[in-house]
């Protein structure tokens, strides 16, 4: 078990902030960044990485999106077209999904 970064994994105050509340229990990134048993800190909480997969965009679901803070999938593919420039959404593209609690 090692510790990752906050703010690595989750890249924004608003993410940080709805982990705290329990509104955001996973996220997906482009690779992993962190290890099953991995914690992380938020203003003093601690959160343990429960499973690392990998998946495609194409594996993606409603409840997924709600799990990452959107209110459903299609708002989950409007707010990654507002984060990232130029980004197309590609049901192939290859994603590593960290879900994590709260210790």
């Amino acid at each position: 078990m090692s510790e990752a970064h906050a703010d690595t994994l989750l890249p924004s105050e608003r993410m940080r902030e709805q982990a705290l509340d329990g509104d955001v229990t996973q996220i997906h990134r482009g690779q992993a960044y962190a290890e099953e048993g991995d914690r992380f800190e938020i203003d003093g909480t601690t959160f343990e990485i429960v499973d690392v997969t990998d998946r495609t965009l194409g594996d993606m679901t409603d409840e997924d999106a709600r799990a990452e803070g959107a209110r459903d999938l299609e708002q989950y593919k409007e707010m990654l077209r507002r984060s990232h420039d130029e980004f197309e959404w590609d049901d192939d593209s290859e994603i590593v999904r960290h879900r994590f609690e709260r210790v």
